[in-house]
């Protein structure tokens, strides 16, 4: 049996128990800052499976870790913060995919990145940002956050810097990115199957890591405690840098 779920992935056995242990420790960051997961299984599984390959297979586990999550993300979301910024990336896919065709990829990476950790470093500074505020903020937000995700995959990050920007509640902002990346899961299907790139292969690579990913999850919101709750928002920028640094250190020397 054991044998069979290893071939099925078309990874060794070495390779297979590293993805387990890494899957699922992103599953628990998920779990608690409720973004994460693509980001942290792309700076850490991209030197086993190349990002094509990882991309259809993160699908998979975020949906996973969305449905675990969603019940209390649709409760405590702010739905119209929400809802702008998955209107607003609706509208930047295209042109961000457009985009991608006619710029060198790791050019625009590098500049998304250099982008989400100069902000991350200006809100764990405490520098109000107050155009993040406004209604066009709000949709600017949602589409440039679309942009970073046909151009880079880092969609969820800019999202992750306007929620960090309001003023609201940890608990808030927490379940509003866990709505936001069920919602625009959906249009991520769409482009995966347009692009010929969901295979066989990641598919039963996504639904075997969801396993260890939604144990991560579940162990990721026991964290999720009013004790804890203060330290939230400086733990998710923290991590912001620290992922954006990691990614473009490594595109550096790709």
């Amino acid at each position: 049996m054991i044998d069979w779920i290893i071939s099925a992935t078309n990874l060794s056995q070495t390779d297979f128990v590293i993805l387990i242990g890494l899957t699922m420790l992103a599953g628990i960051v998920r779990g608690f800052s409720g973004f994460a997961l693509s980001a942290m299984v792309m700076a850490t599984a991209v030197v086993i499976i190349p990002p094509v390959q990882l991309i259809p297979m993160l699908w998979w586990l975020e949906m996973s870790a969305s449905i675990l999550m969603l019940k209390n993300g649709w409760v405590g979301a702010d739905k119209t913060m929400t809802y702008g910024l998955a209107g607003g990336s609706f509208i930047g896919w295209p042109i961000g995919l457009a985009l991608t065709i006619s710029l060198p990829i790791t050019m625009s990476k590098t500049i998304s990145l250099a982008v989400i950790m100069t902000l991350a470093a200006i809100l764990l500074a405490r520098i109000r940002m107050p155009f993040l505020a406004t209604k066009s903020g709000l949709y600017g937000a949602g589409i440039v956050a679309g942009i970073a995700s046909g151009l880079a995959s880092v969609g969820g990050m800019v999202v992750a810097i306007y929620v960090l920007a309001a003023k609201a509640p940890a608990n808030t902002m927490r379940a509003s990115l866990v709505l936001y990346l069920f919602l625009t899961s959906v249009i991520s299907m769409v482009v995966l199957i347009a692009y010929g790139i969901m295979g066989a292969s990641s598919v039963a690579r996504g639904l075997i890591f969801a396993i260890p990913t939604m144990i991560g999850v579940m162990i990721g919101q026991q964290f999720f405690t009013e004790r804890l709750a203060p330290y939230y928002r400086p733990f998710c920028l923290i991590l912001l840098i620290g992922l954006a640094s990691l990614g473009l250190i490594r595109s550096q020397f790709a």
